[in-house]
């Protein structure tokens, strides 16, 4: 059965076993530790191949198997999933969106490095803004390019020419 299973009715399939909760957009799978004799657990979210959180699972009473799912646990699983999913995006965020304003005697600029990840030719465009968010200029550059403090002045002294 597909994590983002639908039953007939076109409305998500919710279960909640022991070691399988599926609810809310979210699956907790309690899977043997590949590492050693314990259990984990691993939270995917509907429609993604990879889960966005995997970690311990407490041992049961018997201290062989694992100590059951349960609403409790299955909200603060889903909550810090959420948090580590939020977290990779703003990350990813920081990678792929860069800003560095420079000062001159027209005022404050900001320069942006935005890169589109493709994955057969990534680029990025460089931009430039004045203080009231008008574009001054724009061109596309390598996905490499290496935006700091030094590289958004020298192009923005340069009239934004020769940024590559």
């Amino acid at each position: 059965m597909s994590m983002d299973s639908l039953d007939n009715d076109s409305t998500p399939v919710v279960i909640k076993e022991d070691r399988l909760w599926c609810d809310n957009g979210w699956t907790a799978r309690v899977i043997k530790n590949q590492d050693d004799d314990g259990w984990a657990v691993e939270m995917l979210k509907d429609g993604e191949s990879e889960p966005a959180l995997v970690g311990p699972w407490t041992m049961g009473r018997d201290k062989k198997n694992p100590k059951p799912l349960d609403a409790g646990a299955f909200q603060t699983l889903v909550k810090t999933a959420s948090e580590v999913l939020r977290r990779h995006e703003q990350h990813l965020h920081a990678l792929l969106h860069k800003r560095i304003t420079v000062s001159t005697d027209n005022g404050p600029v900001n320069v942006l490095l935005d890169i589109v990840p493709d994955d057969y030719e990534p680029y990025a465009v460089l931009s430039a803004r004045d203080a009231f968010d008008e574009l001054l200029a724009e061109v596309r550059v390598s996905a490499g390019f290496k935006l700091d403090r030094r590289s958004a002045a020298g192009w923005v002294e340069r009239g934004f020419g020769g940024a590559e």
